[in-house]
């Protein structure tokens, strides 16, 4: 697994929470609390039809919406541009010269003929502890949905940790941007 600084090992850092897989990507109903993480859901739809589902089921495994919400995903060591569990990567915001670095490790990946997602913890570093999950589902009605799903608490350790409250609104603003990412996916291109 790869590392999000040359001088550590891929792989030796750990999770800034537990469990991985919390946030259950593939699982229709979510009924997971961690104690002392604030726990989110939101299901929105995004499309209808074929041509929507396989759209967004691609944008989602390629980190489309954290991209179309204004981030830059880099992979790390032998991560690729499409998710697999176990790969690292730095999620980076950037406002004019200050740019915030995100280490996470995707920890669960879904790829069905009828739900298609993934959830990344975040590794030390991270601003916040927790875990985050993005997933597509196509209902037999033909509707094309996004799920978020996210688990938040303080970073263990570091300068985050007193700023909290902000980063709070901060996330609340991107998932609003989350949730427009992919509305009719067949129609935008990355």
């Amino acid at each position: 697994m790869p590392s999000d600084r040359p001088d550590e090992p891929a792989g030796s850092r750990h999770l800034t929470y537990a469990p991985a897989g919390a946030t259950c990507p593939g699982d229709g109903t979510w009924t997971t609390a961690v104690p002392g993480y604030r726990r989110y859901e939101r299901t929105v739809v995004i499309g209808h039809g074929d041509s929507d589902w396989r759209a967004a089921s691609d944008a989602v495994l390629r980190w489309g919406i954290k991209r179309r919400s204004g981030f830059r995903v880099t992979p790390l060591v032998d991560a690729g541009e499409r998710v697999v569990e176990g790969a690292e990567y730095r999620i980076t915001a950037a406002w004019g010269p200050v740019a915030v670095h995100e280490p996470v490790r995707v920890v669960a990946v879904v790829d069905t003929a009828d739900r298609c997602g993934f959830a990344y913890g975040t590794l030390p570093g991270h601003p916040v502890s927790g875990e985050e999950a993005f997933v597509v589902g196509r209902e037999a009605d033909g509707r094309v949905t996004l799920t978020l799903r996210s688990l938040t608490s303080r970073a263990p350790a570091g300068p985050w940790r007193t700023v909290f409250p902000v980063l709070l609104i901060a996330q609340r603003w991107y998932r609003r941007r989350y949730l427009r990412a992919l509305l009719h996916p067949a129609s935008k291109q990355d």
